[in-house]
Formats: structure tokens, sequence, C-alpha cells
């Protein structure tokens, strides 16, 4: 079963091996410090473990935008992938967003990014299929959901 938890202190070791190998335990468990507050320049934003069978397979994460909207965001471990975890995580989190109120989830996905256009219409995400750039140059769709 899939589900979603905070991290603790417990998961930094694998959180730095599957997700920051060039980081210390030491920064590692800062991140989880800084995840707990649950604040981003001032904004919510809430970082989850998503969980199959109670061990940790990847991570998504809540970010506000706006009152009124957010942008979510997951990341499977390699040797997880193609397991339905990233939908069942973004699906997760989508519930979250709700319930602190916001009515819109809006992600930018790389263009180049098969999988996370499938994800995105697989859950229901619309996108007006214009291209955009990113901060780093990179041709991006914007997909956006109404919950």
């Amino acid at each position: 079963m899939t589900g979603l938890r905070r991290f603790t202190y417990g998961d930094a070791a694998e959180i730095r091996e599957k997700m920051y190998p060039d980081a210390s335990i030491e920064e590692v468990r800062g991140m989880i410090e800084a995840w707990e507050t649950e604040k981003y320049r001032g904004r919510y934003f809430g970082m989850f473990a998503i969980t199959a069978d109670g061990a940790v397979v990847g991570c998504v994460s809540v970010y506000e935008q706006t009152e009124s909207e957010a942008s979510i965001g997951a990341e499977v471990f390699p040797d997880e992938r193609g397991k339905g975890y990233a939908s069942e995580g973004v699906r997760l989190a989508v519930g979250i967003a709700r319930e602190r109120g916001y009515g819109t989830v809006r992600n930018q996905v790389r263009a180049d990014n098969a999988a996370s256009i499938a994800l995105h219409e697989k859950l229901g995400f619309k996108t007006d299929g214009k291209v955009c750039k990113n901060s780093r140059g990179r041709d991006t769709l914007t997909y956006i959901l109404s919950v």
C-alpha cells in the first residue's frame, strides 16, 4: 500500500544515498529540520516521503504559489520507478493541497519528460500545449488541475 508521511532523522541515510549523495548526514538532517517548519520563503512547503509497504520509495512536495494555488513535485527513486508510486504520491499530495484550501495545482513540466507528461494527463491535469522556457532555459509545459 502506498502512503505519505513526514521524513524523520531515521530517513537521513537513505535520503543521502538516494537523493543527495554529495551531502553529509548533518546536511541531510538540516534539510529534514527545514522541512519540519513547513515553510519556504515565507510560504507553505510540505515535503513528504512516498512509502510503499512502509519503505520510502521517493518524495513529493506541496508548495504554495499563491493563496489559492499550489505546485506539486514528485521524485521516485530510480530503482522504484515504473511501479505507480509517483502517480499515487501526486494523487495523495493533491488531497493535501485540497485540505489546505488551494483551489488549483499548477505544475511546470519539461516538454521532453514523457513520463511526467503521461503522469499529469493520467491524473486529469490539463495543458494548453503552449511551450515556454523555464528559468534554466528548458522548454516546459504548464499543467493545471482544479482541486
